[in-house]
């Protein structure tokens, strides 16, 4: 395989004429990170058992790491430099080298964060963990999905980005581009639906659910780029404002589900 190019221009004419395939070999590295994390993860605390701090301290790092992340996009696309040059770059090539077949696809994976989406996934999570007795993990869960809309609502009306041209006609969507809602919400949803589902299932489910939500939230979020709704940044952007509210209200919610000897355990359960 030939080098990468290097110039930002070529560079983003061969992202978007290998979309496809850079989609899956993404898809895959995010695979080979989440299994690898979730061995570790059960090497260091083979039960599930954490003491506050560790959980307080893991929780810390990831939002600073998170946090830190979405200043500096926040800073880069201020100006004009490289990366909103890229930015314009890969979206223009986008548009220019993507069939329309392509374009079909991913407008229907795309539909995983729409709001009506995620917004019926919050009443119907919600309501199933009330009528399971399991109160504290149901605030967790609006929180976690309510919390984040009003959040990244906030961050496209303080940075009020012109989002990229998308006249394909497959999907449209009129609000600030920076960063994107898909990508946060896809991954809050979905992630803060694993965590607690790995509360709630035994253990051999545990890994499944985690790469179910790692499929749907990076699919989501690639979607937006190869439809070109979303610069590539904006994408970044999302991830990273997600990741960071989503650590902070998994946090919040081991703390105060904890149960002594385990890391969580709702009801009483045990994970087999």
């Amino acid at each position: 395989m030939s080098a990468l190019p290097a110039d930002p221009q070529q560079l983003a004419i061969f992202i978007a004429q290998l979309a496809v395939p850079l989609c899956l070999g993404a898809l895959g590295v995010a695979f080979t990170l989440a299994i690898a994390g979730h061995t570790t993860a059960r090497r260091l605390w083979p039960a599930g058992a954490r003491t506050r701090a560790q959980i307080a301290t893991t929780g810390a790092v990831c939002l600073l790491c998170a946090l830190l992340l979405f200043a500096a996009l926040a800073s880069a696309v201020s100006g004009d430099g490289r990366l909103v040059q890229f930015d314009h770059a890969l979206a223009d090539a986008m548009a220019a080298h993507q069939p329309a077949g392509t374009l079909r696809v991913f407008a229907r994976l795309t539909h995983f964060g729409d709001t009506i989406v995620l917004t019926t996934l919050c009443i119907v999570g919600a309501a199933a963990l009330l009528a399971g007795g399991e109160r504290l993990l149901a605030a967790s869960w609006v929180a976690a999905i309510g919390g984040n809309s009003l959040l990244n609502h906030s961050l496209k009306a303080m940075f009020e980005r012109v989002r990229p041209l998308h006249e394909h006609g497959q999907i449209w969507e009129t609000s600030w581009s920076f960063p994107s809602g898909h990508s946060s919400g896809t991954l809050v949803a979905y992630g803060m639906a694993a965590w607690i589902l790995m509360q709630l299932l035994p253990a051999r489910w545990h890994l499944a659910v985690l790469l179910g939500a790692v499929a749907i939230a990076l699919v989501t979020a690639l979607s937006r780029i190869v439809l070109h709704v979303h610069f590539a940044s904006d994408v970044m952007a999302g991830f990273a404002s997600g990741s960071a509210w989503l650590t902070l209200c998994i946090t919040v919610a081991a703390l105060f589900c904890r149960r002594p000897g385990r890391m969580m355990q709702p009801s009483g359960r045990r994970n087999a």
